[in-house]
């Protein structure tokens, strides 16, 4: 009866030590995507106020949750019944992420001034703003988080099905704790500073450091909202190189994040230009009803 008790321990730990071996390889295979999750996601919980920071990316956090939760199950079933599915899913989701990075250069390049009323009717509907960006950033986060959950059940393929559900769920979780781990760490840099300052009343070095995250947060969240815009159209370049034929050897002779970037700003500026036409088709006013 002991024996059969310790043969199961050794059985656990052998497992164990597995997992340990491909949730690293996994991890190691998902950290160029991990880097752009985290740049597009700081940019997307950011430009709230102060008291909504924490809340807000607390939301974004339990969406990415259940994103994961969504994802896992859904990616081991296709892949063991209908892999060609997965391609799919992440093609469509390269246009998406193409478009959402797209949109951002087109909105900064053709940015039109507010005018006072646009701006008050603004800030009488921030909770509404709120929930849309919210929902925008978990709708991007399952797009991402799609890629990170293919990329690690390709790199335990040859393992067994235990392996593989262990190995993409250790990998999931890590994912989402440790990006928005991080994005909460980047909002409350001010907060952090101003501690500091609070601390060192004879501003001495703890005052100094206080004031430079201060006044090095809002460089920063612009700083994101680049990177993030470029990580977008970057994922999305890649998405569709690695999964259609016809761009796994396109521009041999430029560097491959180049040739992504100029995919994924080419094919995002394609679908704004399908989406753009299809509101002025499609969202044209209605004649008013005469009374």
């Amino acid at each position: 009866m002991a024996s059969g008790f310790f043969a199961i321990l050794d059985d656990i730990a052998a497992l164990m030590d597995d997992v340990a071996v491909t949730a690293k390889l996994a991890t190691r295979k998902t950290a160029g995507i991990l880097g752009d999750d985290l740049a597009v996601n700081a940019e997307k919980a950011t430009g709230f106020l102060s008291s909504r920071e924490l809340p807000v990316l607390w939301a974004i956090t339990k969406g990415s949750f259940l994103n994961k939760v969504i994802i896992v199950p859904i990616a081991l079933l296709l892949n063991a019944f209908l892999p060609v599915a997965i391609k799919v899913i992440l093609i469509l989701g390269g246009l998406f992420l193409a478009y959402e990075g797209a949109e951002k250069i087109v909105e900064f390049l053709f940015h039109r001034k507010k005018a006072g009323h646009e701006v008050v009717q603004e800030i009488k509907d921030d909770r509404d703003a709120e929930k849309t960006k919210i929902k925008s950033a978990i709708t991007t986060d399952f797009i991402l988080s799609v890629e990170i959950v293919i990329i690690a059940l390709g790199s335990v393929l040859d393992q067994n099905q235990t392996l593989q559900i262990v190995t993409v769920s250790i990998v999931a979780i890590l994912a989402t704790v440790g990006v928005y781990g991080i994005v909460a760490l980047i909002v409350r840099m001010d907060d952090a500073g101003l501690s500091l300052m609070k601390r060192s009343p004879n501003k001495g070095a703890l005052y100094h450091l206080g004031n430079a995250l201060v006044k090095s947060l809002p460089i920063l969240i612009k700083l994101l909202a680049i990177v993030g815009t470029i990580a977008l159209l970057m994922v999305s370049g890649g998405i569709f190189v690695h999964n259609i034929s016809y761009f796994h050897h396109f521009l041999p002779n430029v560097p491959s994040i180049i040739t992504e970037l100029l995919i994924g700003i080419v094919a995002g500026l394609i679908v704004v230009g399908i989406v753009l036409a299809a509101k002025a088709i499609f969202g044209k006013k209605q004649p008013k009803e005469v009374h």
